[in-house]
């Protein structure tokens, strides 16, 4: 296989981000002149972007290389992206050339950012798939086998989950989890016809058919270059597939608070760039048996309030603002248990341990919280502005509250991960 290193991102202009079909990849993009060799296209492009690497890059390739030199020899190319880093870890990427002759090196001089630096990967890239994964070793790389698998059996889109079976996180703290799973909620908020689509949208390791995103415009802002994909490809069928996120062994994390900020602002790009964003061809299959069961449960709750309010004011005498402070918890916490044994209980059977239960519960409280906070304005709403009866404007908001409850749960609280 041929290789090659550039020092800027090639045959490319600033403002072009779209990947190319392999028809079109007819020229070497170190060359212009018109009798280079045609490219003879490969089953997997993986791209590695880099930056202040030098500790980790050759592990990263020499971990890679072996795994996919057995699962694909000769059929794969290892394309590392690196955003001239500082610690010079493009220079020594391309020590490795010779003896890896499946790699190729790129330094990109004039553009910054990891969402990018994929897409360019990608643009010189000639693989009939394409992939990426962080160049920290914070993903595992034999990861990389179950994901190519899944798309050999007919995905279009593979992504490395923490939070599905198998997945999780290792110590993480809970500043750093409370980040992860709000990033996720706003995302859902905003955009959820494209979040919601799979478990982990905050992923930075996936693969990709390039048939599924040749052609479109991206447009990536930040890091999460995974709901670019999500938002603008042609992506039908999507496998998840479970992984244990690792801490960082050597060089620094480069999540900023500018890179969160980042995030809100594509997730807005996304939502009111284009049409198509709004009617996805992939319907959302909103499990409607779950969904009665939650409504079952939430009646099972509302007699648990009714109750418990007359037993603490009538009976025992409680002040009235108290008894109903402490029975909507009692409700919520009676709508927890049942919600968990039997309304998600095809997915809590697998995280029975206390303190899983323990994590459960008190994301079920933060949620339901939020609920009544957004019942409350919905009800003003409805009543203060739109003016409708106030019954109809507050069965209105029940509705409403009553499916956020739901849809977030699920997407929040009841997933399958090994450390949750």
């Amino acid at each position: 296989m041929r290789t090659a290193k550039y020092k800027s991102t090639p045959n490319f202009s600033s403002d072009c981000l779209k990947i190319p079909k392999l028809s079109l990849l007819s020229q070497d993009p170190d060359s212009s002149g018109s009798n280079s060799p045609l490219f003879t296209p490969i089953h997997l492009s993986l791209v590695v972007p880099t930056y202040n690497e030098s500790g980790n890059i050759e592990r990263i390739i020499r971990i890679l290389s072996r795994i996919l030199d057995k699962a694909l020899p000769n059929d794969y190319e290892l394309i590392i992206v690196d955003d001239d880093s500082p610690d010079r870890t493009w220079e020594i990427a391309q020590t490795f050339l010779t003896e890896y002759p499946h790699l190729r090196v790129m330094r990109r001089q004039s553009e910054r950012g990891l969402s990018t630096a994929v897409i360019r990967g990608w643009q010189a890239a000639q693989g009939e798939v394409l992939g990426v994964i962080d160049g920290d070793l914070q993903h595992p790389p034999e990861v990389l086998l179950k994901l190519l698998s899944a798309i050999d059996q007919g995905a279009d889109l593979a992504v490395a989950s923490r939070h599905v079976e198998e997945g999780g996180v290792s110590d993480w703290s809970i500043m750093r989890r409370f980040l992860s799973r709000g990033a996720q909620l706003l995302g859902l908020i905003i955009l959820p016809r494209v979040i919601s689509r799979v478990s982990d949208p905050m992923s930075g390791y996936f693969m990709v058919r390039r048939s599924a995103i040749a052609g479109k415009l991206m447009n990536p802002l930040g890091y999460k270059i995974l709901i670019e994909v999500l938002g603008r490809g042609d992506i039908e069928q999507i496998a998840e597939v479970g992984y244990v996120f690792q801490e960082r062994e050597e060089g620094e994390s480069k999540v900023t608070w500018k890179q969160y900020k980042q995030y809100i602002h594509h997730l807005f790009r996304l939502r009111f760039s284009s049409r198509r964003i709004g009617r996805i061809r992939q319907r959302i299959d909103f499990p409607i048996g779950r969904f009665i069961r939650f409504i079952l449960v939430g009646f099972s709750g509302l007699a648990v309030d009714m109750g418990s309010l007359y037993l603490l004011y009538d009976v025992l005498g409680l002040g009235l603002t108290r008894s109903a402070i402490l029975v909507a918890e009692l409700a919520i916490i009676n709508n927890f248990f049942w919600n968990d044994l039997w309304t998600f209980g095809d997915i809590s059977k697998h995280q029975r341990q206390r303190r899983k239960v323990l994590k459960r519960l008190v994301k079920f409280n933060i949620i339901c919280l939020m609920g009544l906070i957004l019942k409350v304005l919905l009800l003003n709403i409805l009543f203060n502005g739109l003016h409708l009866n106030p019954y109809i404007a507050n069965f209105l908001a029940i509705i409403a509250v009553t499916t956020w409850n739901f849809w977030i749960n699920l997407k929040l609280s009841w997933r399958i991960t090994e450390t949750n």
